[in-house]
């Protein structure tokens, strides 16, 4: 009987979290109220080990989905390389991903509404810190915020 190598790593709930900090969005994947799924990538901020945000209007499919069951599902990948092994005349791919699951909620409380947004704005936009208080005096009673809430720690894999 042949020996099956294990190419794939678990990783530690840690190191899961450096993959979602580390990929340029989040695929939030969530269910319809038809029950079929649905999911979409964001851009999502990890506040804490267990606590992520996204923005979003204050309608649409996501906010449908959310209101009918909380229940969401977090993917991301932070590296992703197709490679050609030659001396094993393998085509492969290197990766790291990360999955968690979580429970969704809407952020009412302004100071909470503000805090996640400079979160996402000093991620993705940390050279412009200086126009956020002015941005959010117009929009943050417009803005929606979901927190996700982990159920569970994240599980991290990787291909070296």
């Amino acid at each position: 009987m042949r020996k099956m190598r294990k190419s794939k790593r678990c990783r530690d709930a840690r190191w899961a979290l450096e993959v979602f900090d580390r990929a340029p969005y989040v695929t939030v994947s969530m269910t319809r109220p038809d029950g079929s799924p649905y999911g979409l990538p964001l851009s999502v901020v990890r506040k804490d080990a267990s606590t992520f945000y996204f923005h979003c209007a204050d309608e649409g499919e996501k906010i449908d989905c959310l209101r009918c069951s909380p229940t969401v599902s977090l993917s991301a990948v932070s590296r992703c390389t197709p490679k050609f092994e030659e001396d094993k005349q393998n085509f492969t791919e290197y990766y790291h991903s990360a999955i968690a699951l979580g429970r969704a909620s809407f952020v009412d409380d302004p100071e909470e509404k503000t805090e996640a947004l400079r979160l996402i704005c000093k991620r993705f936009l940390p050279k412009h810190m200086n126009r956020f208080d002015e941005a959010i005096s117009r929009s943050l009673d417009r803005t929606t915020i979901i927190r996700i809430d982990l159920t569970e720690p994240p599980v991290g894999k990787s291909k070296p």
